[in-house]
């Protein structure tokens, strides 16, 4: 398990809006791309390991934080396929890192089901009402993990 931040050759989203809401909120400690475009909703950053390339990969997703732990769900806006780092973490679980803030953290995640997904679920939907509308767009079951501070 990892104890420290990942490393290794980081390689930026292929979506320039994406690389440049992680470069700024990095450059600021969270201070600035902290919310999704102009919604103003809460995001953190997620630090991956490219199951394929072995590279860092980070993405800016919604923030959903429940006594420390934090929810990531792999919506991609509804579309048939999941986001990249779904696979990322089903692949690497302990190779993670999370940002909420100033300074990023080591972190593992863990797929939930059942109960405890509905749970997830529902604290995800009151932090971000459109996940409930991408379920509804997409015959996908969309996968909803737990991320736990390492």
């Amino acid at each position: 398990m990892t104890t420290q931040i990942l490393q290794g050759e980081y390689q930026p989203s292929s979506s320039q809006w994406v690389r440049e809401q992680v470069e700024r909120y990095e450059r600021t400690g969270g201070r600035e791309a902290n919310t999704l475009m102009d919604t103003g909703m809460p995001v953190i950053i997620l630090t991956t390991r490219g199951r394929k390339s072995g590279k860092v990969r980070k993405s800016a997703l919604m923030r959903v934080e429940h006594e420390g732990e934090y929810a990531v769900v792999g919506s991609q806006g509804g579309a048939p396929e999941h986001p990249d780092w779904v696979h990322n973490l089903r692949a690497a679980p302990d190779e993670v890192a999370l940002q909420d803030g100033p300074e990023p953290f080591p972190a593992r995640a863990r797929e939930v089901e059942g109960d405890e997904r509905a749970r997830w679920w529902e604290r995800a939907v009151a932090a971000y009402p459109p996940y409930a509308d991408y379920q509804e767009k997409t015959d996908r079951h969309i996968p909803v993990f737990v991320i736990s501070r390492a």
